[in-house]
């Protein structure tokens, strides 16, 4: 249960780096959605390390 929480959250850790890569690479990235994305890759990678 715990290994597939935890594969679970890896995976959406994965694909939030991949949306802030995706819009730092815009000629103009939208600030916000950034702030909104590194905070929620935190929250996610603070869950993994519990």
């Amino acid at each position: 249960m715990q290994n597939t929480h935890l594969s679970a959250l890896s995976a959406k850790h994965n694909v939030l780096d991949q949306r802030i890569a995706a819009e730092t690479q815009r000629p103009l990235p939208d600030q916000a959605i950034l702030a909104a994305l590194k905070k929620q890759k935190l929250r996610i990678k603070e869950q993994m390390a519990r």
